[in-house]
């Protein structure tokens, strides 16, 4: 399948191999982005309306979540993963492997997500939350029927950014066993100092970056609009 490649940047690995790689990419960045958008959606909402000022006011929780947020933010990649490999075994019984791999991915991204979310909240013009509040709008009303829509077309661009960057993530979890496009860049390309399989690797990622860029792109224009 790849014989149509130039001689010089012809991989010497199979298409076969490509294509699990490309498959095991595609399931670590569907599962952590299920998982941390979960969370991190919770969290930005949380850290949005409890901040001083806001409709849930909450000096406790903010003061709690904000600085974990923080430190978990802090903490490079490649360290945590590293870091939290007890936590790993104990949710998938392994810290090697495909599946293992979404453990460190959701802990990385949960909290990126949830300062994308926060941010797309609060560009909302708080005229719109008085304007709620005054028709009889109940507290979560608010969020889910006025922020949250209002906010949709950021909020869109917000995980298409976290998603480019599971996709980086999962290529840095290659380094360590994760499987994907990162592990056959680095055990082909790197250590088999194959300039074939490093151009084919590095190609697919930046197609899978263009590509969601793009429908995250469209999606919020959509969205705008309406």
């Amino acid at each position: 399948m790849l014989d149509w490649l130039p001689e010089a940047i012809r991989p010497e690995i199979t298409s076969d191999i490509l294509t699990q790689a490309l498959f095991e990419t595609i399931y670590m960045v569907a599962w952590s982005l299920l998982f941390s958008a979960l969370l991190g959606v919770v969290l930005g909402v949380i850290l949005v309306v409890t901040r001083p000022g806001h409709i849930m006011e909450n000096r406790l929780i903010y003061n709690l979540i904000n600085p974990v947020i923080n430190v978990l933010r802090s903490i490079p990649f490649i360290i945590l993963l590293v870091a939290i490999i007890p936590i790993t075994r104990f949710f998938v019984g392994t810290a090697y492997g495909t599946t293992a791999a979404i453990v460190p991915l959701v802990f990385y991204a949960g909290p990126y997500i949830a300062r994308l979310i926060e941010n797309s909240l609060l560009e909302i013009e708080p005229g719109i939350i008085e304007a709620a509040d005054s028709m009889g709008a109940s507290k979560w009303q608010i969020i889910f029927k006025f922020l949250v829509p209002e906010a949709m077309g950021s909020l869109i661009l917000s995980m298409t950014t976290a998603t480019i960057g599971l996709l980086g993530a999962t290529a840095m979890a290659g380094a360590i066993g994760a499987g994907g496009i990162g592990e056959v860049a680095i055990s082909y390309g790197y250590n088999r100092f194959d300039d074939g399989t490093m151009f084919i690797t590095v190609l697919l990622l930046i197609i899978m970056v263009q590509g969601l860029q793009t429908i995250g792109n469209i999606a919020s224009k959509k969205v705008r609009r309406r």
